[in-house]
Protein backbone atom coordinates (compact mmCIF):
# COMPACT_ATOMS: atom_id res chain seq x y z
CA UNK A 1 0.00 0.00 0.00
CA UNK A 2 1.12 3.62 -0.08
CA UNK A 3 2.75 5.20 2.57
CA UNK A 4 2.72 8.45 4.32
CA UNK A 5 5.46 9.82 2.14
CA UNK A 6 3.80 8.00 -1.04
CA UNK A 7 1.20 10.13 -0.31
CA UNK A 8 2.98 13.28 0.56
CA UNK A 9 4.80 12.76 -3.26
CA UNK A 10 2.11 12.42 -4.78
CA UNK A 11 0.37 15.74 -3.44
CA UNK A 12 3.43 17.25 -4.05
CA UNK A 13 3.20 16.06 -7.81
CA UNK A 14 -0.75 17.30 -8.42
CA UNK A 15 0.37 20.45 -6.66
CA UNK A 16 3.04 21.13 -9.26
CA UNK A 17 1.35 20.02 -12.64
CA UNK A 18 -1.72 22.14 -11.61
CA UNK A 19 0.59 25.25 -11.01
CA UNK A 20 2.59 24.31 -13.50
CA UNK A 21 -0.57 24.26 -16.61
CA UNK A 22 -2.52 27.33 -14.92
CA UNK A 23 0.93 28.98 -15.53
CA UNK A 24 1.93 27.98 -19.32
CA UNK A 25 -1.92 28.19 -20.14
CA UNK A 26 -1.70 32.21 -19.33
CA UNK A 27 1.75 32.37 -20.94
CA UNK A 28 1.57 29.54 -23.37
CA UNK A 29 -1.80 31.09 -24.82
CA UNK A 30 -0.52 34.34 -26.11
CA UNK A 31 2.63 33.43 -27.57
CA UNK A 32 0.83 30.71 -29.49
CA UNK A 33 -1.60 33.30 -31.34
CA UNK A 34 2.22 34.94 -31.95
CA UNK A 35 3.36 32.16 -33.28
CA UNK A 36 0.27 31.38 -35.62
CA UNK A 37 0.03 34.81 -36.57
CA UNK A 38 3.14 36.70 -37.24
CA UNK A 39 5.27 37.14 -40.17
CA UNK A 40 8.25 38.47 -38.29
CA UNK A 41 11.61 36.82 -38.89
CA UNK A 42 12.07 36.02 -35.63
CA UNK A 43 9.15 33.58 -36.04
CA UNK A 44 11.48 30.48 -36.82
CA UNK A 45 13.56 31.04 -33.82
CA UNK A 46 11.57 31.24 -31.05
CA UNK A 47 9.35 28.92 -32.61
CA UNK A 48 12.87 26.52 -32.49
CA UNK A 49 13.63 27.45 -28.54
CA UNK A 50 9.58 26.84 -27.68
CA UNK A 51 10.30 23.21 -29.40
CA UNK A 52 14.11 22.60 -27.83
CA UNK A 53 12.10 20.20 -25.02
CA UNK A 54 10.98 18.05 -27.07
CA UNK A 55 14.49 16.71 -28.13
CA UNK A 56 16.85 18.01 -25.33
CA UNK A 57 17.94 15.33 -22.88
CA UNK A 58 16.30 16.95 -19.49
CA UNK A 59 19.50 16.26 -18.02
CA UNK A 60 21.19 18.78 -20.30
CA UNK A 61 17.96 21.21 -19.82
CA UNK A 62 18.18 20.61 -16.23
CA UNK A 63 22.07 21.16 -16.29
CA UNK A 64 22.30 24.71 -17.75
CA UNK A 65 19.18 25.90 -15.78
CA UNK A 66 20.53 24.51 -12.58
CA UNK A 67 23.92 27.11 -13.57
CA UNK A 68 21.26 29.64 -14.63
CA UNK A 69 19.59 29.56 -11.45
CA UNK A 70 22.84 29.15 -9.46
CA UNK A 71 24.27 31.80 -7.13
CA UNK A 72 26.94 32.49 -10.14
CA UNK A 73 24.16 32.49 -13.01
CA UNK A 74 21.85 35.55 -14.14
CA UNK A 75 19.00 34.06 -12.18
CA UNK A 76 20.27 33.36 -9.16
CA UNK A 77 22.07 37.34 -9.18
CA UNK A 78 18.84 38.97 -9.62
CA UNK A 79 17.09 36.42 -7.11
CA UNK A 80 19.63 37.01 -4.32
CA UNK A 81 19.71 40.79 -5.11
CA UNK A 82 15.57 40.89 -4.35
CA UNK A 83 16.46 38.27 -1.38
CA UNK A 84 14.93 35.64 -2.63
CA UNK A 85 17.55 33.84 -2.23
CA UNK A 86 18.89 31.40 -5.31
CA UNK A 87 16.02 28.89 -6.65
CA UNK A 88 17.44 25.40 -7.10
CA UNK A 89 16.07 22.79 -5.19
CA UNK A 90 12.81 24.69 -4.19
CA UNK A 91 9.45 24.60 -5.47
CA UNK A 92 9.31 27.34 -7.06
CA UNK A 93 12.86 26.06 -9.29
CA UNK A 94 11.22 23.36 -10.10
CA UNK A 95 7.80 25.03 -11.35
CA UNK A 96 10.28 27.17 -13.38
CA UNK A 97 12.43 24.19 -14.58
CA UNK A 98 8.65 22.44 -15.36
CA UNK A 99 7.46 25.82 -17.22
CA UNK A 100 10.06 25.53 -19.93
CA UNK A 101 9.91 21.48 -19.94
CA UNK A 102 6.45 21.34 -20.57
CA UNK A 103 6.21 24.58 -22.67
CA UNK A 104 5.88 22.56 -26.24
CA UNK A 105 3.42 20.32 -24.69
CA UNK A 106 0.89 23.59 -24.19
CA UNK A 107 2.29 26.11 -27.06
CA UNK A 108 1.91 23.38 -29.92
CA UNK A 109 -1.82 22.20 -29.85
CA UNK A 110 -2.96 25.70 -29.02
CA UNK A 111 -1.02 27.25 -32.05
CA UNK A 112 -2.32 24.61 -34.46
CA UNK A 113 -6.03 25.11 -33.50
CA UNK A 114 -5.41 29.04 -33.70
CA UNK A 115 -4.21 28.46 -37.48
CA UNK A 116 -6.53 25.85 -38.23
CA UNK A 117 -9.42 28.61 -37.52
CA UNK A 118 -7.96 31.04 -40.69
CA UNK A 119 -8.10 34.40 -40.68
CA UNK A 120 -12.04 34.92 -42.07
CA UNK A 121 -13.41 35.22 -38.71
CA UNK A 122 -11.03 38.19 -37.48
CA UNK A 123 -10.81 40.17 -40.70
CA UNK A 124 -15.06 40.03 -40.92
CA UNK A 125 -14.74 40.90 -36.97
CA UNK A 126 -12.39 43.70 -37.53
CA UNK A 127 -14.71 45.36 -40.41
CA UNK A 128 -17.05 45.52 -37.82
CA UNK A 129 -15.03 47.23 -35.82
CA UNK A 130 -13.77 44.82 -33.47
CA UNK A 131 -10.55 45.74 -31.89
CA UNK A 132 -7.22 43.44 -31.62
CA UNK A 133 -8.33 42.13 -27.80
CA UNK A 134 -12.28 42.16 -28.75
CA UNK A 135 -10.92 39.33 -31.59
CA UNK A 136 -8.75 37.56 -29.27
CA UNK A 137 -11.00 37.13 -26.27
CA UNK A 138 -14.29 36.80 -28.34
CA UNK A 139 -13.08 34.76 -30.78
CA UNK A 140 -10.00 33.49 -31.09
CA UNK A 141 -10.21 31.70 -28.12
CA UNK A 142 -13.71 30.65 -28.02
CA UNK A 143 -13.07 28.77 -31.57
CA UNK A 144 -9.28 27.33 -29.83
CA UNK A 145 -11.02 25.38 -26.87
CA UNK A 146 -10.45 21.59 -28.26
CA UNK A 147 -6.54 22.49 -28.63
CA UNK A 148 -6.54 24.84 -25.41
CA UNK A 149 -8.03 21.28 -23.41
CA UNK A 150 -5.50 19.30 -25.11
CA UNK A 151 -2.93 21.34 -24.21
CA UNK A 152 -3.66 21.38 -20.55
CA UNK A 153 -4.37 17.85 -20.55
CA UNK A 154 -0.91 17.19 -22.13
CA UNK A 155 1.18 19.68 -20.08
CA UNK A 156 -0.51 18.30 -16.57
CA UNK A 157 0.13 14.67 -17.45
CA UNK A 158 3.94 15.64 -18.84
CA UNK A 159 4.64 17.82 -15.57
CA UNK A 160 3.75 14.70 -13.51
CA UNK A 161 5.85 12.52 -15.25
CA UNK A 162 8.78 14.45 -15.36
CA UNK A 163 11.99 12.81 -13.67
CA UNK A 164 15.28 14.29 -15.22
CA UNK A 165 15.04 17.64 -15.11
CA UNK A 166 13.18 17.76 -11.37
CA UNK A 167 15.95 15.51 -9.70
CA UNK A 168 18.90 18.10 -11.25
CA UNK A 169 16.80 20.80 -10.11
CA UNK A 170 14.75 19.90 -7.12
CA UNK A 171 17.17 17.09 -6.00
CA UNK A 172 15.17 14.87 -3.37
CA UNK A 173 14.14 16.86 -0.36
CA UNK A 174 11.36 15.20 0.87
CA UNK A 175 7.48 17.90 1.52
CA UNK A 176 9.55 20.17 -0.59
CA UNK A 177 10.91 18.84 -4.12
CA UNK A 178 10.42 15.01 -3.74
CA UNK A 179 7.58 14.26 -6.38
CA UNK A 180 6.47 10.90 -7.80
CA UNK A 181 8.98 10.09 -10.24
CA UNK A 182 11.40 10.61 -7.52
CA UNK A 183 10.40 8.43 -5.25
CA UNK A 184 9.62 5.52 -7.36
CA UNK A 185 13.52 5.99 -7.99
CA UNK A 186 14.01 6.36 -4.20
CA UNK A 187 12.21 2.84 -3.68
CA UNK A 188 14.18 1.05 -6.73
CA UNK A 189 17.54 2.08 -4.51
CA UNK A 190 15.99 0.86 -1.06
CA UNK A 191 15.44 -2.54 -2.99
CA UNK A 192 11.83 -1.56 -2.25
CA UNK A 193 9.72 -3.25 -5.23
CA UNK A 194 6.47 -3.36 -3.40
CA UNK A 195 6.35 -0.01 -2.49
CA UNK A 196 7.72 0.67 -6.36
CA UNK A 197 4.94 -1.51 -7.70
CA UNK A 198 1.79 0.49 -6.36
CA UNK A 199 3.38 3.98 -7.20
CA UNK A 200 4.38 3.08 -10.97
CA UNK A 201 1.02 1.29 -11.33
CA UNK A 202 -0.48 4.77 -10.27
CA UNK A 203 1.46 6.43 -13.01
CA UNK A 204 0.58 3.81 -15.42
CA UNK A 205 -3.26 4.01 -14.73
CA UNK A 206 -3.14 7.68 -14.38
CA UNK A 207 -1.50 8.43 -17.78
CA UNK A 208 -3.46 5.43 -19.90
CA UNK A 209 -6.68 7.40 -18.46
CA UNK A 210 -5.30 10.80 -19.69
CA UNK A 211 -4.71 9.46 -23.04
CA UNK A 212 -7.82 7.50 -23.71
CA UNK A 213 -9.90 10.65 -22.06
CA UNK A 214 -8.30 12.91 -24.43
CA UNK A 215 -9.01 10.33 -27.81
CA UNK A 216 -12.71 9.73 -26.65
CA UNK A 217 -12.98 13.80 -26.12
CA UNK A 218 -11.33 13.91 -29.94
CA UNK A 219 -13.45 11.03 -31.58
CA UNK A 220 -16.76 12.65 -30.11
CA UNK A 221 -15.83 16.06 -31.50
CA UNK A 222 -14.93 14.77 -35.20
CA UNK A 223 -18.07 12.53 -34.93
CA UNK A 224 -20.08 15.92 -34.39
CA UNK A 225 -18.90 17.35 -37.46
CA UNK A 226 -17.16 19.94 -34.93
CA UNK A 227 -14.18 21.68 -37.01
CA UNK A 228 -12.38 24.83 -36.49
CA UNK A 229 -12.79 27.36 -39.67
CA UNK A 230 -15.49 27.97 -42.31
Amino acid sequence: MLSESDLAAIWLTLKLAATVTLLLLILGTPLAHWLANTRSRWRGPVSALVTLPLILPPTVLGFYLLIFMGPEGPMGKLTESVGLGTLPFTFPGLVFASLLYSLPFVVQPIQNAIEAQGRRHAEVAATLRAGPWDRFWHITLPLAKPGIVTAAVLGFAHTVGEFGVILMIGGNIPGETRVVSVQIYDHVEALEYAQAHWLSAAMLIFSFSVLLALYTLQRRRAASGWRYGP
